[in-house]
């Protein structure tokens, strides 16, 4: 009796049978194997419709911060693409950067003025003239967008569009909810500032 290593073995009685396809051959399988690409096109295809869908040409001109109720607007236009100071129940941000405490401006019964409101807008204004140097025809036009609570105080808006003309912001454009958007769309859907 020959000596063989030990291991799994079919018994000789299948080992000549059809069900193991006559003799059991212990040559290599072949390694030909193909890449299903048909599940990543699809993959692919569903993730340019969903950026697709995504993308805004014109970017984002309004952030809706969870911590601001907008007012009500029943007429208003599109507001446009301007630095935006959001006026919240806690605290006053420009463009993402905290520059005061409502508190403190509440209890602050001296200037009608916020510095470090006035100071942060005049960098953003530094920032268009040097980005619009080359462009002698484009004029500073000192638009600002103001995103107001509707449960702030009017002598802190007040404060706040005092800042924005001293800066050199003139041209205030106040975010309200239009209406009909509200009324027309699902919750949970952003609606256009006006």
């Amino acid at each position: 009796m020959p000596i063989v290593t030990p291991g799994k073995r079919p018994s000789p009685r299948f080992e000549k049978s059809k069900i193991l396809g006559g003799k059991m051959s212990r040559a290599h399988k072949p390694t030909n194997t193909e890449l299903n690409v048909v599940p990543m096109v699809d993959m692919f295809v569903m993730l340019v419709i969903f950026l697709l869908q995504s993308f805004s040409a014109t970017g984002e001109v309004l952030y809706m911060q969870k911590d601001i109720k907008l007012p009500d607007a029943r007429h208003g236009q599109m507001i446009e693409v301007a630095p935006v100071v959001a006026v919240s129940a806690d605290q006053v941000v420009v463009t993402g950067v905290k520059v005061a405490d409502i508190r403190e401006l509440d209890s602050d019964s001296g200037y009608l003025n916020i510095p470090a409101l006035e100071e942060r807008l005049r960098d953003e204004k530094k920032r268009w003239e040097f980005i619009h140097q080359s462009d002698p025809d484009k004029k500073w036009d000192g638009v600002v967008n103001i995103q107001a609570d509707k449960g702030v105080p009017f002598r802190i808006v007040k404060r706040v569009m005092y800042s924005c003309g001293v800066a050199g912001y003139f041209n205030v454009n106040f975010a309200a909810l239009d209406v009909g958007t509200i009324a027309a769309a699902p919750s949970g859907t952003p609606t256009p500032g006006i």
